[in-house]
């Protein structure tokens, strides 16, 4: 049983799959369309919000990275760096969908493949529910502060939200909660006073004395993304193009106009806390840096994915890495770094302390498009995936049933809406983007692991691409990924095991015994 947890999947057992007639994609992707794909997957809520939390530190203790923000983005775009160099060459070498999850399977063995392909629910479905909260929060706010609409507090919160209390009342149970919220209602004892949120809530429907609370601009945005995945790869990168040079754009303005505002004493001291405060915005930055990877998992659609891929991967992240510096440098420059974390949309909030009111609302519109986009890139990563996973006997069959007319991965595109949507309408996950984290930074270093284990493997492959000094690149990638991952809280990694466990669980009921490799053994 143990040889058989470490089975590897050859790379010409790979291929063959997926040019199978019933699994096979539409090709109609370009370089162009890849690094558009990647842009539009990096450059999303935390380059307009993780920014502030960086550089101020956080209530938890977290030390500050101040003007030094900065030297943690140079650090994370070398740690990422790293990585894509390796990316890119497993992608050249294995053209499928699936990501670190294929190359796992072809490196390191089933067992970790499927970890590996488990691990990626957070980077892509789950981060996604934190991705669709924050669309909701930065519409709702545009939509009040800009076009003057108010969106009714019941329809744009969590009923989580909804039901929390001031620091006098936080003693009380969920049932006195409920009981209290349903005397307010009825006028039997000061609402306001009693729920912080009392006033956006006065006109919400009662259900059992409970108040009806749901995030349904999470959910509308979710539910019209999906529908897009569905629809095509060539409809999905069109739009993507359009809100890439968008945002790209804004933060480009942002730069241009607040150069003029920097006080250099906002610069001192540069480093508050020393190293301790860089490694912790590094770890809170990455999350502003993940998504080239979501790339790898279009591997099938692309006209020459040998060629295309590496160049996606590499150009996407080299751009965004100028424009995060540069915008680390200017926002740290134009107002003092223990300002930055008292609100989540800090860029906006930075230009309207300056006056400039109507570059702050074309800033929040920016922050609406990024998120749009990182949700659409991410909600076409996360069906590959299942469907590799499919394929290979891992998951059921439905999970892998390609549509006839659209060429997507219907079943699985519309799971992935599932997922994201109804927990980004019930839920207030405030930890999600440190397990986004850690769970993406364990995929980089497998990744990294697995080029040289391939190198010393099959040597004789074709690499169209071919990663640089890989035995000091490749350690370097892994090395930068667990000091990464050691500025994230303990209780991060506590939750990340136990992500971990439950995902095992799954895999000896029902992946192992229905693995591809298992029935070709047992008919061998």
């Amino acid at each position: 049983m143990l040889k058989n947890l470490f089975r590897t999947k050859s790379l010409e057992q790979l291929k063959a799959k997926a040019e199978a007639p019933e699994h096979q994609l539409k090709k109609n992707l370009g370089t162009f369309d890849l690094t558009m794909f990647g842009i539009g997957a990096i450059i999303g809520a935390g380059i307009f919000s993780a920014i502030g939390t960086a550089a101020a530190g956080g209530l938890d203790g977290r030390p500050a990275a101040g003007p030094a923000l900065v030297i943690s983005v140079l650090i994370v775009a070398v740690a990422c760096g790293f990585t894509a160099l390796a990316y890119a060459e497993m992608a050249s070498m294995i053209p499928v969908s699936g990501s670190a999850y294929t190359y796992a399977y072809a490196t390191l063995g089933e067992l970790m493949a499927w970890i590996i392909g488990w691990d990626l629910l957070l980077e892509y479905a789950v981060s996604n529910v934190a991705v669709a909260i924050s669309w909701g929060d930065y519409t709702k706010s545009f939509l009040g502060n800009v076009l003057h609409v108010q969106v009714p507090g019941w329809l744009s919160m969590d009923p989580r939200t909804a039901l929390m209390l001031p620091d006098g009342a936080a003693t009380l149970t969920l049932s006195q909660k409920i009981q209290v919220l349903g005397q307010a209602k009825q006028g039997l004892v000061d609402g306001a006073a009693t729920f912080t949120n009392w006033a956006t809530l006065k006109d919400a429907p009662m259900v059992f004395g409970f108040p009806v609370a749901i995030n349904l601009l999470a959910v509308v945005i979710t539910v019209l993304i999906t529908w897009l995945v569905y629809l095509g790869i060539k409809e999905s990168a069109r739009a993507n193009a359009i809100m890439v040079v968008i945002k790209v754009a804004i933060l480009l303005a942002v730069v241009g106009i607040g150069i003029k505002f920097i006080d250099t004493q906002n610069w001192v001291p540069f480093a508050p806390k020393g190293l301790m405060g860089i490694q912790a915005g590094a770890a809170i930055i990455f999350f502003a840096f993940i998504g080239f990877d979501a790339v790898s998992t279009t591997a099938e659609e692309c006209k020459d994915p040998g060629r295309n891929l590496p160049r996606g991967i590499l150009f996407s992240l080299g751009i965004c890495t100028l424009i995060y510096a540069a915008v680390a440098l200017v926002v740290t420059g134009m107002l003092k770094y223990t300002e930055l974390g008292k609100h989540a949309d800090p860029l906006a909030y930075i230009f309207t302390q300056h006056g400039l009111t109507g570059w702050a609302g074309v800033i929040s519109f920016g922050a609406i498009i990024a998120t749009t986009a990182a949700l659409l890139v991410y909600q076409i990563g996360q069906p590959r995936i299942f469907m590799s996973m499919s394929r290979d006997g891992l998951l059921g069959p439905w999970f892998g049933k390609v549509s006839k007319k659209h060429g997507t991965p219907g079943n699985a595109t519309f799971l992935t809406g599932c997922i994201v949507a109804i927990p980004a309408a019930l839920l207030n996950i405030s930890e999600v983007v440190e397990l986004c984290n850690i769970g993406t930074l364990f995929a980089f270093s497998v990744v990294c692991a697995g080029v040289m284990i391939l190198r010393v493997r099959r040597p004789e492959t074709l690499r169209r691409f071919r990663m640089p000094w890989v035995w000091v690149t490749a350690p370097l990638g892994i090395i930068f990924c667990f000091w990464l991952a050691k500025g994230l809280p303990g209780v991060t990694w506590v939750r990340f095991f136990i992500w971990l466990v439950l995902g095992l669980l799954v895999y000896f009921v029902y992946g192992f015994r229905n693995s591809m490799l298992h029935d070709r053994e047992e008919k061998a």
